[in-house]
């Protein structure tokens, strides 16, 4: 049977830098491709204060995720610029450009899922 409960608290975090991003992040991918899921992947990611996952650019394959468990950041998503929060959630679609900084004092949680985007799909110009 596959693993179906996840606890920031249980896992081991490995420290990288996201996306040529500035400092490190650490992450988890709690879910992969193996575990024969709908979920291309499933990542468990803290940002310390400062640091961030660089902006980056997916592919018209995959929409991404993020749901944001604690903390605070600044999300671009494509031009526009906003503040997240707890309990925000950030749809990075298909083909979209998207950066992540925390700019919180306290480190910034949260859990990205990454899914196979229906066919034909890209982010809108």
């Amino acid at each position: 049977m596959r693993r179906a409960f996840f606890r920031f608290a249980a896992q081991p975090l490995e420290q990288v830098v996201a996306h040529d991003g500035n400092g490190f992040v650490r992450t988890t991918r709690v879910i992969t491709p193996d575990d024969r899921t709908g979920f291309r992947f499933v990542d468990l990611t803290e940002i310390p204060s400062g640091s961030s996952v660089g902006l980056h650019t997916h592919g018209p394959e995959d929409e991404e995720v993020y749901v944001i468990i604690s903390g605070r950041g600044r999300m671009r998503l494509e031009a526009e610029e906003f503040d997240v929060g707890p309990g925000d959630v950030i749809v990075n679609a298909p083909g979209g450009t998207h950066g992540l900084v925390n700019v919180g004092a306290e480190p910034l949680r949260m859990v990205v899922l990454d899914v196979n985007a229906p066919h034909g799909r890209a982010a809108a110009s």
